[in-house]
Parts: structure tokens; sequence; C-alpha cells
């Protein structure tokens, strides 16, 4: 790598550390889901995904856009039709994070029903019993 140290996320001051961010995002996950099968619309995207705010979906596009993993184009409408593709790169980072999004709709009902034991756990706890 160019006589550079390979990086590592577990160092302070690693770069890759924003990479990580970035796709621990919830939206960021979502977003990159639905770009897999094709270019979307704004406001597409904005119906798409329940609880996503214009705002948050602004900003997670733009910033999506600044690090490579998708396009924007301006499609010459009344009024203008904005619409989002996944690049090359962005491409392979959803493929990725696609077996995480599959993993959680799988293991769901085993998360909830440890949630479940754990706080009934403290709360037995909590109350002197146990």
């Amino acid at each position: 790598m160019d006589g550079m140290p390979r990086p590592t996320p577990y160092a302070a001051n690693c770069p890759t550390r924003r990479v990580l961010d970035r796709v621990a995002d919830k939206w960021t996950v979502l977003i990159l889901g639905l770009l897999g099968n094709g270019p979307v619309r704004f406001n597409q995207l904005r119906r798409s995904v329940e609880g996503l705010s214009q705002k948050v979906l602004s900003q997670t596009l733009r910033s999506l856009e600044r690090d490579g993993l998708v396009t924007r184009t301006a499609i010459p409408t009344v009024p203008v039709t904005v619409e989002y593709a996944l690049t090359p790169l962005g491409r392979t980072l959803a493929e990725a994070v696609s077996p995480l999004c599959a993993w959680a709709e799988t293991h769901i009902q085993d998360v909830l029903r440890a949630q479940t034991a754990y706080d009934a756990r403290g709360r037995a706890e909590a109350s002197g019993q146990s």
C-alpha cells in the first residue's frame, strides 16, 4: 500500500473508522438496500423509509455521494426530479451489508426473546428476587 501502514480500525486515528460510522448507520443500510435494485428518486426514497425525515435523508445521501457510494442525477423536468443510484463502489458496500439485513430479519425473534428474558431478570433482581 505505497509504503503506508495497513489501516486498522482499532487505532484511534484510523480513517477507516469514518467508513465504519457510515456503514453502521441504520439510514445508510436502508438506503443502500433500496438503491440496490436500481436508481430511485428522492421522494420515493423518502416515502419508502418510514421515520426518515427529509433533512436526514438529504444529509445521508450527501454523505454517501461524498464518499463515492452514490451518484445524484438531476433530471430536467418541471419541477426538477432528482434520482440517486449506487456507484460500483456503492454496489460492493450494498452487497456487503445485505447479509447483515438478512441476519436481522432472520434473527429478530431470537433477539426479542433475549431482550425479554434479560429485562425480566433485571426486574427480578431489582425487586430482590433471584
